[in-house]
């Protein structure tokens, strides 16, 4: 077997998934989530929160991506500012 290893823009810190998104975000859509996360594709974020993403990669705030599970079901990424964590959760949990 053959392991890519992804060297993203930024660390992700230690990654955790809340309870209500653990229950509806499979495991296959969390990894492609934090792959498109990492990566700088914040989904699907309005224009603003898009530069303002871009602007928090260079100064080091919040990152916070928005994407959705095949059923429809909108989820959420948030790295924290000093990248020490990074939360898979619901709108409704935040």
């Amino acid at each position: 077997m053959r392991i890519h290893v992804f060297r993203g823009k930024f660390p992700l810190g230690q990654v955790y998934t809340t309870p209500g998104a653990l229950e509806v975000v499979s495991e296959d859509e969390r990894i492609s989530a934090l792959t498109r996360h990492i990566g700088g594709d914040w989904g699907d974020v309005c224009d603003d929160d898009r530069a303002a993403n871009d602007e928090a990669l260079q100064m080091g705030e919040r990152l916070l991506s928005v994407y959705h599970t095949a059923a429809g079901v909108t989820f959420w990424i948030i790295t924290e500012r000093d990248r020490s964590a990074t939360t898979f959760l619901l709108p409704s949990e935040y």
